[in-house]
């Protein structure tokens, strides 16, 4: 950011550069925040803005300690998701369960590991299908051709969905009660949009910029985090107990995520502060 800040500002000092983290926060130094030195906090009063748009409360904090002032840090609701993630539940989730040769009434755990898979997921479904839990699962391996054969290929005591590369994760999404996955924090905020607990991992293989999501699951009882999925099993059974699952449940409900709305008036509200200088 620091490269593309710097260039615009020498190019046109008038144009306002917004930064919108993609993640809960930031992973220092020099990943999506910079810090203002102060010749650059005297800069702003010659015309030259950066602002930022931040998805958490730790986002913000780390913004102020690097020297932006209250008012070019900008807090929304959540992270930015696309709108279908926000889009009112009208599908009849019995039916459309049933129509993918699922249970209707079954606990549904969506497990999600991007674009590319994992072969984790191999080892979630075996040692789930092993657990004698009464749940079923969809199954979805992105891109990953042998991961998706594999799943399809292996026989299940579990009711299972086996899916690839799709673009309807929100709809997959309002079939399940929960996720199990990495602790992306695309995924994450996408699953909690829909008010699904969650059950993600955290260990020394984890990206140190997803760690923070781990910590946000664990500190808002958003769900649970494991070591590893050798035990995701005892997980899952934790999880759903009912007054575990209720209250991670009304925990995601409370986050009311409305960051994809809130940020188009933000950005109206920095224009107007900060008018781009008009080409000559």
């Amino acid at each position: 950011n620091r490269a593309l800040r710097e260039s615009l500002h020498r190019a046109s000092p008038a144009t306002p550069y917004v930064t919108i983290l993609t993640d809960l926060a930031d992973y220092p130094p020099h990943f999506w925040m910079e810090p203002l030195t102060a010749g650059q906090s005297a800069s702003r009063r010659t015309g030259v803005a950066s602002f930022l748009i931040c998805g958490s409360d730790r986002a913000v904090e780390q913004a102020r300690a690097l020297g932006h002032p209250e008012e070019a840090v900008f807090r929304t609701s959540g992270m930015i998701l696309h709108p279908r993630f926000h889009e009112p539940a009208t599908l009849d989730r019995r039916a459309e369960r049933q129509r993918l040769g699922l249970d209707p009434d079954l606990p549904t755990g969506l497990v999600l590991f991007g674009g590319q898979g994992s072969r984790v997921m191999l080892e979630i479904a075996r040692r789930l299908d092993r657990s004698g839990l009464n749940l079923q699962l969809i199954l979805i391996c992105g891109r990953n051709e042998k991961l998706y054969r594999a799943l399809k290929a292996r026989k299940m005591r579990l009711p299972v969905w086996v899916e690839g590369f799709t673009t309807e994760v929100p709809y997959y999404m309002r079939l399940a009660d929960f996720l199990i996955g990495k602790p992306g924090p695309g995924s994450i905020s996408e699953a909690l949009a829909i008010e699904l607990p969650v059950i993600v991992s955290s260990n020394a293989w984890t990206l140190p910029q997803e760690r923070f999501n781990a910590a946000f699951v664990t500190e808002k009882q958003l769900g649970i985090v494991v070591h590893s999925f050798r035990h995701i099993d005892r997980a899952v059974a934790q999880l759903l107990d009912p007054a575990n699952f209720a209250r991670c449940r009304a925990n995601a409900a409370a986050l009311r995520n409305r960051a994809v709305y809130e940020i188009p008036d933000i950005l109206e509200t920095i224009l107007r502060k900060q008018p781009c200088a008009q080409p000559s």
